[in-house]
């Protein structure tokens, strides 16, 4: 047996060499199982190119995979959806079925389905491998569509190579995009917002929902159909053209990839496809997730393998996504989903509760992903912290670029809801936003859209409240709001610029959206009210909302101005609990923190590198909706006296109470 270097670089690992070894070892056959061991995986995982509907040179080609079929029928507007005996698939080899067409039989933009027949029983099916999926506004039934444009898109940017270090993720929905109350769209967003994004500075936009899902209120992670990009938000040329545009613009697209579960429809999904419910999915007391009402895929099986790594390579070469974020990682790994697991210790991590299958899938997904692009990017919401998660997998890791910092949220929501101000100790919430592996890489994050949805609230609810409602206004000030607006960009500046790897942010959360997430459902009568995103708060000049959205601007231009910026050294310079005073350093950059509510320093100490410093920026200036109570332009010099043994010597400060600000070292 081998000892792998993600154990020689974790001593506490060692006691499980042989189990980490196993899972290694059981990738690399099944690697070879699925591929022969006579082509690539990105060879293989091209099923998308052989099943489903395509149009060819004598006409057009259908094959599905349904093993416990008697009988496949095409049904659809060119038959009248009538099971006609012309349309009858034949069944081939390895439980596949084909049908070939002449190329009058259908055209583009016609609707259809499968009727598939087996002992027992028979049902319409939405086809597994479709590429286009729709529902009629009035039976609100779901159908493929034919989709062959006859000027499919081009792309213009088709070399564009996704930037890094640091990753700057701005996580969105594209339908509640929109100001309005409605279901906004791929050409809405790619006119009105992208260029948002791109002011801002992040680099990488995060879709959620792309996948087709039935209920819009799921947010997309109840997917029925694994290759069709959602159409209630446009045509997959729309979205082409968006992903097109925002490379234009320098910006990366992933998407919120959803294989650790799938939606239970049976006929406008994949449950019970061809009549058994353990076609992709397990059988038995493990076909169900317990507690997200959803199925399970059986990893274990070579032709769902062969499905969901599919599935992953046509994202990236049908659309030119960038990379994916995987949901559900947690749930995948443990046969437990984690649920009423602590994982207080490695032996959490390595025992029979581990799912071998779904770790050897995600260890294919993540190598075959970049066999197709070496420049994507692959991130895991994770919370269990597994080791190795976001190691090479010739490591030993799963091969993930980056893990979701999963605790980061949950802290300071802990800290917020339960801990008075002047209880707040830095050096607990520095340790808490640096704790981390240190060989692998992770998202920051002070708040996703989890904290936005309905049973939760966002930093800037929790910290104003209702006063959002009232007191929002330039000049219209409480104490409350005061506190919220300054304390909403320290948490975000101190979380951002601590980051290993990257940093991600919820539309609209970066200016303190003040409603929460609620899709229409019977509960709020249908409505879209909760389902939009409020963009005039932002550019009225007169809102606070204003300052925030500036700030969050400035920000990022920050980070973005020095190379590399999360490859820099962390180094803390000073942490004195009593003074609830904060500071680091990263780089040339010096950030300092004053978490006192009542308390403002004069000529305050802090040990730095000699030189001189100028502030670059500052939570408590005026354009970020703060009192200016410090001079900017004045240059700090760093003074000898008294001798401190580091060589470092003293930068003596004035910090305003509940402020931040970022000070350069000059050249």
């Amino acid at each position: 047996m081998e000892i792998l270097p993600i154990v020689k670089s974790d001593p506490y690992l060692s006691p499980y060499a042989e189990a980490i070894w196993g899972r290694y070892e059981y990738a690399r056959h099944m690697e070879k199982k699925l591929t022969g061991g006579t082509q690539t995986l990105a060879d293989f995982a091209s099923g998308y190119l052989y099943f489903g509907l395509h149009k060819t040179a004598g006409g057009w080609v259908f094959r599905e995979w349904a093993p416990n079929a008697t009988a496949i029928y095409l049904i659809g507007d060119f038959n009248r959806w009538e099971k006609r005996e012309e349309y009858a698939l034949q069944r081939i080899d390895n439980g596949n079925w084909e049908i070939k067409l002449p190329a009058d039989a259908m055209k583009h933009g016609q609707f259809f389905k499968l009727l598939v027949e087996w002992d027992g029983g028979s049902g319409e099916r939405i086809p597994a491998w479709t590429r286009r999926v729709v529902q009629d506004d009035q039976t609100k039934l779901f159908s493929a569509q034919v989709w062959d444009p006859d000027e499919p898109y081009r792309f213009r940017n088709p070399n564009f190579v996704a930037q890094r270090d640091p990753l700057l993720i701005y996580e969105c929905h594209i339908g509640m995009s929109s100001q309005e109350e409605k279901v906004s769209t791929y050409e809405e967003f790619r006119l009105t917002v992208l260029p948002r994004i791109a002011r801002l500075g992040y680099n990488c936009i995060q879709i959620m929902a792309i996948q087709e899902h039935p209920y819009y209120g799921s947010f997309g992670y109840h997917v029925s159909s694994f290759f069709a990009a959602s159409s209630r938000f446009g045509t997959p040329d729309d979205l082409k053209h968006l992903i097109d545009d925002a490379h234009g613009l320098g910006i990366a697209v992933i998407m919120d990839l959803v294989h650790s579960h799938a939606v239970k429809n049976e006929q406008e999904g994949l449950g019970r496809f061809d009549g058994t419910p353990y076609q992709y999915f397990h059988g038995g007391d493990r076909r169900e997730h317990p507690a997200w009402d959803s199925l399970l895929f059986d990893y274990a099986k070579p032709q769902v393998m062969h499905f969901l790594l599919s599935n992953c390579k046509f994202w990236l070469e049908e659309y030119h996504f960038d990379g994916f974020r995987f949901d559900g990682v947690t749930s995948m790994l443990y046969r437990s989903h984690g649920l009423g697991e602590d994982f207080g210790s490695y032996d959490a991590y390595y025992n029979m509760n581990q799912d071998g299958d779904a770790i050897c899938y995600l260890t294919l997904a993540n190598k075959l992903i970049h066999q197709v692009n070496r420049h994507a990017i692959t991130i895991a919401e994770e919370m269990s912290g597994m080791p190795g998660l976001a190691r090479p997998v010739d490591d030993g890791g799963m091969g993930f670029d980056y893990r979701l910092a999963m605790g980061i949220p949950d802290f300071w929501i802990k800290y917020i809801k339960e801990v008075k101000d002047e209880d707040w100790k830095v050096g607990h919430i520095y340790w808490e936003l640096t704790n981390r592996r240190a060989d692998e890489k992770t998202i920051s994050y002070a708040e996703s859209h989890d904290q936005a949805l309905v049973g939760d609230k966002t930093i800037i609810f929790r910290l104003i409240d209702a006063e959002m409602y009232w007191h929002m206004q330039k000049g219209d000030d409480t104490l409350l709001v005061d506190r919220g607006i300054a304390l909403h960009k320290m948490i975000r500046l101190v979380t951002a610029t601590t980051m290993n790897g990257g940093y991600l942010n919820f539309m609209g959360n970066e200016f303190g959206h003040p409603e929460w997430i609620d899709f229409p459902r019977e509960g709020n009568g249908w409505s879209y009210k909760y389902a939009r995103r409020q963009w005039d708060l932002v550019d009225n000049l007169n809102y606070l909302y204003h300052g925030l959205g500036e700030f969050d601007r400035a920000m990022i231009e920050l980070i973005r101005s020095a190379d590399h910026f999360n490859l820099l050294p962390l180094q803390q310079l000073w942490d004195k609990e009593g003074d609830q005073v904060l500071a680091y350093q990263r780089g040339d950059l010096v950030f300092v923190f004053n978490f006192s509510g009542v308390h403002s320093y004069t000529d305050y100490g802090i040990l730095a590198e000699p030189g001189a410093y100028k502030v670059v920026l500052n939570t408590d200036n005026p354009l970020y909706d703060g009192f200016g109570l410090m001079d900017e332009e004045v240059t700090h010099y760093t003074l000898p006296e008294p001798p401190d043994p580091s060589g470092k010597q003293w930068l003596k400060l004035y910090i305003p109470a509940r402020s931040a600000f970022v000070m350069k070292k000059e050249k």
